[in-house]
């Protein structure tokens, strides 16, 4: 027992130094005076001083804070939704532009309650920020939206710079993993994307550390690359609260290393992975490599 505690404890390359400088303190109470979320401040995300002070990236939480789904990877509330607010999109390209972002990801809590999955919103604010900030480049992350065809067309008709949904998991371990989405679904919605617009990079991203065997993720690269994703990243799933899975594993950085090495010669573009990597870690160095 003593040796199996020792084997999961975190290690060393996953301390993160945190550096709450006056300029991330800033952008932190200006997304309060806004009432916008972030996913970097919702899921516990350990770059979040890197992306807001260093690199002028940050992805924007829409459509409330209250997801309709619990899976059971996710620190991000999960209840009954708030009221959708049709002003979010202009608030959002204000503080894109107050933050003199050059990369913006815009993603959001999955809202099965809606017809539309929140796809007009998203589109709108994909919209309001080109407006605002005609230079800075836009990804947007969506979930499913219950595999519905036209909710991802409205989503794409403003043509994001990238559009990214998360597999997160090996085919075996989805229906413990996520709750509602399918292993499937997910592949069939990042083939659609390319189907729209193949000339939009696509993009997912994978958690190890929950139980997945090498070959599984062999598997899912695999999959991912039949249906045309360009770019993957790959990062170290860590346990939010007492509540949510129980990491099985800690990869260390060599490990991380053989991943993209495979990755890589499987076709992807280009592939970020790390033990602190998250889906939209370094996303904006992505948009230009996967145009070439």
């Amino acid at each position: 027992m003593g040796n199996a505690e020792k084997m999961l404890r975190k290690p060393e390359w996953l301390k993160v130094k945190l550096n709450t400088n006056t300029n991330y303190r800033g952008l932190k109470k200006m997304m309060r005076e806004k009432n916008l979320h972030t996913v970097c401040e919702e899921a516990k995300c350990p770059n979040i001083h890197e992306c807001w002070s260093v690199r002028k990236t940050a992805t924007f939480m829409i459509l409330g804070d209250i997801c309709t789904r619990a899976c059971r990877f996710c620190a991000v509330k999960t209840g009954i939704p708030n009221e959708l607010d049709w002003s979010e999109p202009t608030r959002v390209a204000e503080s894109v532009k107050q933050m003199g972002l050059k990369h913006v990801v815009i993603t959001a809590v999955a809202r099965d309650d809606l017809k539309d999955g929140g796809a007009e919103v998203f589109a709108e604010t994909v919209r309001a920020v080109r407006r605002k900030n005609p230079f800075c480049t836009i990804e947007v992350l969506p979930s499913d939206m219950m595999g519905i065809k036209e909710n991802l067309e409205t989503l794409m008709r403003p043509k994001p710079n990238i559009l990214n949904h998360n597999i997160e998991t090996v085919r075996r371990l989805t229906p413990t993993v996520r709750a509602r989405a399918t292993y499937n679904r997910s592949l069939d919605f990042l083939r659609y994307a390319k189907e729209l617009h193949f000339d939009i990079p696509t993009k997912s991203s994978l958690m190890v550390g929950l139980g997945e065997t090498i070959e599984e993720i062999i598997e899912l690269m695999d999959d991912l690359r039949t249906n045309n994703v360009d770019i993957m990243t790959i990062g170290q799933y860590l346990q939010p609260t007492k509540n949510h899975l129980k990491v099985k594993k800690y990869y260390n950085p060599n490990e991380f290393l053989e991943l993209k090495k495979i990755a890589l010669s499987k076709g992807f573009k280009h592939c970020e992975a790390g033990p602190l990597v998250r889906s939209s870690y370094h996303a904006d160095e992505q948009v230009s490599v996967a145009n070439r």
